[in-house]
């Protein structure tokens, strides 16, 4: 009988290495467009129950362990039925919720800290490469949540799940690639949302906690200071806690940094790219090198390679790390400058309308539209390779 899986079931079974074939029955230009990098792409149709794309089950073994997936599980599982009683599988399973599930999935990292009273983890969006975090203070009780995702109960489970209160919402800036729900998970406990206060510059169309530049806000016995680090939009903010650690947002990655050209169009880019260049030089070059840097996304390609990161792992690297090995910091202004434009992987998809969720103008109309806004990597880096020289 076919199994029905989760998507977080797929995770582990990959994880596991127990997986012998993972297939996925969408379209080739929608395999093409974003995949996981195991799958191998078999296009059949959910709606007419037909192989369309070409499949020779002779290159498979009957007992193989087989998983399917495909956008939104209908497809998958039908192809799931036809390997059982056409073709004598017996080791068959598909994805409910197919890609749109997988890009919902996510780990809960802890980075380690100096000070015993503080706990930050690190929640990862492997399909999409979103980075969101909990900072958690262990005497009281109390943490706050850094740019949350629709994956609301993600969140709100690594909290529980450490008996931690909510009791701040924090976004870095208005997101081009995914949606935001720090708004929504606010209003639900009844606490603050905080953006800095310069993201006034993009006219949302709500009320925020603004946070002024260098202004510290406590979360229990935990300092969080806002850190204005334009470039990546306008109002861009990090958050430093307790001089630990600092969350870049899109303004520096592990493996990259963060584009300009989502929010400055022609000439302006370059004007934002000048911007970019002041805010690494002049603010984050000159913390001390043993802070470290806790970005926003990380690449990934568009076959699912991830670059640079391992999902699972902690993901960050430090100042003094960055600036030894990020050949794009090394560049001087114009060469800076220059280079930011040289090699821009594409846009994120639909990201004029994400950012218009964003910024409360745009109403998606059901929950299918926003899964559709969301679809695919995040390509918020400026570069679509690393940027990190090898040792």
């Amino acid at each position: 009988m076919v199994e029905t899986i989760s998507a977080a079931d797929l995770r582990d079974r990959i994880e596991a290495g127990t997986l012998d074939v993972l297939f996925d029955t969408r379209a080739p230009d929608d395999y093409e467009d974003w995949r996981i990098s195991e799958a191998e792409n078999v296009e059949y149709s959910g709606s007419d129950d037909e192989l369309v794309g070409e499949f020779d089950p002779s290159e498979y073994e009957t007992d193989d362990e087989v998983v399917i997936t495909c956008a939104t599980g209908r497809s998958a599982g039908k192809f799931a039925a036809y390997l059982e009683e056409v073709e004598g599988f017996d080791n068959v399973a598909y994805v409910d919720g197919g890609m749109e599930d997988w890009s919902l999935v996510y780990d809960v990292v802890p980075i380690a800290t100096k000070r015993d009273d503080l706990e930050i983890l690190q929640l990862q969006r492997r399909a999409k490469g979103c980075l969101g975090y909990l900072i958690g203070s262990k005497r009281t009780g109390k943490a706050a949540l850094v740019d949350v995702t629709r994956a609301t109960a993600a969140f709100e489970r690594a909290a529980a799940n450490r008996g931690y209160e909510i009791a701040r919402v924090f976004d870095t800036h208005i997101h081009a690639d995914h949606i935001s729900a720090g708004r929504d998970l606010a209003d639900k406990y009844g606490v603050p949302y905080h953006l800095g206060e310069p993201a006034n510059t993009r006219d949302p169309q709500f009320e925020f906690d603004g946070l002024e530049p260098n202004e510290t806000v406590m979360v229990g016995d935990i300092a969080i200071k806002a850190v204005h680090t334009p470039g990546h939009t306008t109002g861009m903010n990090s958050y430093l806690v307790e001089d630990e650690a600092l969350l870049t947002g899109d303004t520096l990655f592990v493996e990259s940094i963060g584009r300009t050209e989502l929010q400055f169009a022609g000439e302006d880019a370059k004007s934002g790219a000048r911007v970019q260049y002041e805010t690494l030089q002049h603010k984050i070059a000159t913390m001390p090198d043993h802070v470290k840097i806790l970005p926003g996304h990380f690449s990934l390609t568009d076959d699912g390679e991830y670059i640079d990161v391992e999902p699972g792992m902690p993901m960050f690297s430090t100042v003094g790390d960055i600036w030894a090995k990020n050949e794009i910091v090394s560049l001087d202004e114009d060469e800076f400058v220059e280079h930011m434009f040289e090699n821009l992987p594409s846009k994120p998809p639909n990201y004029e309308k994400v950012i218009k969720t964003n910024l409360g103008v745009y109403e998606p109309e059901d929950e299918d539209e926003r899964n559709e806004l969301e679809l695919g990597p995040n390509r918020c880096a400026a570069t679509e390779d690393s940027a990190v020289a090898d040792d």
